[in-house]
């Protein structure tokens, strides 16, 4: 593992002075490569920006309950980037990623490249190493200039819900953001659209009335209706119901990303793909999806893990939190390029306080000083601790009523879950 750490490293060093969005640098190394983007498997493409990550791991197991082949790409990863390949059905192992990776920088040769750009590439060569049935991908920022785009034979393109994130690059506007998921779409595939804003939708149906590409949109062609505790169903416009359990994650959210992959898979099927109802049904309730709601201690305190990091993240976190009925102190931690004071504006009535730490080993951390000053700002109750362990193990040991949620950044989560477990695990013995 150490040599794979230090190969990381060695990759995250070939990072270009500044960031152009472009296709260029990897378009130069995957030719070096022999185009392995167009010896890939019928494609599933996902955009969005949130519930991208969840949606493909529903489609990914609903596949393979069907006995299908996959690979998956997918981005950031939570707790170790063997996480981000999936390759015929399984994670790939530290020796096999090693080897990919080492033989694609020696191809890189040193040329200037983004850490994700050469992580997308390896994938690529790996995939089209290996037979699958299908690929699916998701995209890393935006979609229309994000290094997956370079695919060519794109079955399906889903849009996830879109809202804001990395405006730096891809617009103030949710219009300008909409059109650059949008980017992803290629000629003759089919659009699934997740339930949307408005004004998502009119962007979505602007762009569908000139480029003709079939278009099935959550509200219009389905929609989900009868809730119960563990069961849901899906209404179709020519008023089919269908019933499927619920699955094992938090947040209403998540009916919304499952629905999104029963309909690709239904459509699937109807290309040809042998998925059964019984396939869709066991896969639901054996996906997981680590560090989004995730509970980690039931009471005394009770403490819950959420990556989210931006504002539909913290409006998803605020209705789970008020379905619940909750009260809870939030322990944040956030990138600078994040938009705390939003995040904070909208839980500030559903929160008791919060307790500011930074994102272990991370420069780009925002300062506890900095999170205390915006709590003060915006009149929410703000302590400090030394790091997140404190903070965790100040409420373990107390064992008081408290609820806990962790959140403010996917690697906040992904870098402390694994020592948070140990924690409880070693207060309960």
């Amino acid at each position: 593992m150490n040599s794979l750490k230090n190969l990381l490293e060695e990759l995250e060093g070939l990072h270009p002075k500044y960031i152009d969005l472009s296709l260029t640098r990897i378009e130069k190394l995957l030719k070096k490569l022999n185009n392995p983007h167009l010896k890939l498997p019928k494609c599933i493409h996902i955009a969005g920006t949130n519930g991208k990550g969840s949606t493909l791991s529903f489609i990914k197991n609903i596949l393979i309950e069907s006995n299908l082949k996959v690979h998956a790409y997918t981005s950031p990863h939570l707790e170790k980037i063997n996480e981000r390949f999936i390759i015929a059905n399984k994670i790939i192992s530290n020796k096999k990623l090693f080897e990919y990776l080492k033989y694609i920088k020696k191809i890189n040769a040193n040329k200037p490249i983004t850490f994700y750009e050469i992580t997308t590439a390896a994938a690529f060569y790996m995939f089209s190493k290996n037979y699958a049935d299908v690929l699916i991908l998701e995209t890393g920022l935006g979609g229309r200039l994000d290094a997956t785009n370079i695919i060519k034979n794109n079955l399906i393109s889903i849009i996830t819900k879109i809202g804001y994130d990395h405006q730096e690059y891809l617009g103030k506007s949710i219009k300008k953001i909409t059109k650059e998921k949008l980017g992803i779409i290629k000629k003759g595939s089919i659009i699934i659209n997740a339930k949307q804003s408005q004004i998502v939708n009119q962007e979505i149906k602007k762009y569908t009335q000139i480029n003709k590409n079939k278009i099935l949109s959550y509200e219009s062609d389905w929609k989900i209706i009868n809730a119960s505790k563990d069961y849901f169903y899906i209404k179709k416009n020519n008023n089919i119901k269908t019933m499927y359990p619920k699955p094992n994650l938090n947040g209403e959210h998540q009916l919304y990303n499952l629905s999104t992959a029963i309909i690709t898979s239904e459509y699937l099927k109807k290309l040809g793909y042998r998925i059964h109802k019984k396939n869709i049904d066991r896969a639901i309730l054996k996906t997981k999806w680590p560090g989004r709601l995730e509970i980690l201690n039931k009471d005394n305190p009770l403490i819950i893990i959420d990556g989210s990091h931006n504002i539909d993240g913290a409006k998803t976190l605020k209705s789970f939190i008020k379905n619940k009925n909750y009260k809870p102190w939030i322990i944040l931690g956030m990138m600078n390029s994040k938009n705390l004071n939003q995040y904070l504006k909208i839980l500030k009535s559903n929160i008791k306080g919060v307790i500011a730490v930074e994102i272990p080993n991370e420069k780009n951390s925002i300062t506890k000083e900095e999170i205390k000053k915006n709590c003060k700002k915006i009149k929410i109750k703000c302590k400090t601790e030394k790091d997140i362990y404190d903070a965790v193990t100040n409420y373990i040991n107390n064992k008081k009523n408290d609820q806990i949620i962790i959140t403010g950044s996917l690697y906040l989560v992904g870098k402390t879950r694994k020592k948070i477990i140990k924690l409880l695990n070693q207060s309960i013995h």
